[in-house]
């Protein structure tokens, strides 16, 4: 216990020692976020947050984590999905290469032997997934780059939410005696709480691309490895459930877009926390009211590891469709009509 605390503490003060020096850096070299179009936020806000992050989580795995190959393989394709995000932060890349260095991300960890080989044979046993299990692990890791980066719309949301799934999937590691992804989980909640001291509304700095892709990576990257170890059907449903907001609000986006006819990476002002500031909330309201959700979503992740694996599908099944009633409600969906309907 005193290796994941120690993980988690060192993690935390780190993000929050180093962040306000990246800020200053991104000042200087003008990597910043000017107010425009759906932007909230009316003075140009600092980017690099991201790379504090990825710092803190670094040492506190190299401190307390014990690396081995697939820790290395991790630590490496952050690394690049941290430099990709800076990249994009400074110059806005194409959305196709921006796919493309996130391919290579994935492709790295996986060159460390990190792929998902299994998966739960609803039938009994498990399923050897062969040469699909490259394409697979590639879409798993390049979808939660994304999920992360399209839920990252206003102060403190995608940190906030991106600790609290990691705490849950290291309860659920812990469950599941794999000491070394309770470490990770925790060295990554760590790394997001501390950036979450100067990120909270009002921000002083904004993780950017590089923040939020390495957020995502590093959560598929800790759950393809704890797939290596432990029945998939279990170890992959945790973060599923535990991202649920982002990753139902990215499937609403590739929806609305599609039925438009516009490109999916465009953007657009009808994610879950832009309808719910349309609905009369502030941004700390707002971010509250996904951190509750996300929170209720990582006790139902945890009770699914606790109990039985095999309730991991009905488990996002349920939370799943709770979230599709809200968002319909809140007028995710309903915009979107509306909108046609005026076309």
């Amino acid at each position: 216990m005193t290796r994941y605390l120690g993980a988690l503490i060192l993690a935390t003060a780190c993000s929050w020692l180093v962040t306000p020096h990246m800020g200053r850096i991104a000042l200087s070299r003008g990597i910043v976020d000017r107010p425009r179009g759906r932007h909230i936020h009316a003075e140009p806000i600092p980017f690099l947050g991201g790379v504090a992050m990825y710092v803190a989580f670094f040492l506190a795995t190299v401190v307390f984590g014990r690396p081995d190959r697939n820790t290395i393989g991790l630590l490496a394709g952050g690394a690049f999905a941290v430099a990709l995000g800076v990249a994009d932060d400074k110059w806005e890349l194409r959305p196709r290469k921006k796919l493309m260095g996130q391919i290579v991300a994935a492709v790295i960890v996986m060159l460390f032997g990190v792929k998902i080989e299994f998966v739960t044979n609803p039938l009994g046993g498990m399923i050897y997934l062969g040469a699909l299990s490259i394409p697979i692990t590639l879409v798993w890791v390049v979808a939660f780059m994304n999920v992360v980066n399209f839920i990252d719309g206003l102060d403190g949301l995608a940190a906030g939410v991106s600790a609290i799934g990691s705490i849950a999937m290291a309860l659920a590691a812990l469950e599941g005696g794999q000491s070394r992804l309770v470490v990770l989980s925790m060295a990554l909640a760590g790394s997001a709480l501390g950036f979450l001291r100067h990120n909270f509304h009002p921000a002083r700095i904004f993780m950017g691309d590089a923040g939020a892709m390495f957020l995502g990576f590093t959560i598929a990257g800790i759950s393809a490895i704890g797939a290596l170890k432990t029945p998939a059907t279990l170890v992959l449903a945790v973060p599923v459930i535990v991202m649920g907001v982002p990753v139902l609000d990215t499937a609403f986006a590739i929806f609305r877009r599609v039925r438009r006819g516009v490109p999916v990476s465009s953007s657009d002002r009808d994610h879950v926390h832009h309808r719910l500031l349309a609905m009369g909330m502030t941004q700390r309201q707002a971010v509250l009211t996904l951190y509750t959700v996300s929170a209720l979503l990582a006790a139902t992740a945890c009770g699914v590891a606790a109990v039985n694996p095999l309730l991991g599908i009905g488990g996002t099944v349920t939370a799943f469709c709770a979230l599709i009633i809200v968002g319909g409600k809140s007028g995710i969906l309903k915009s979107d009509i509306r909108r046609r309907d005026r076309d």
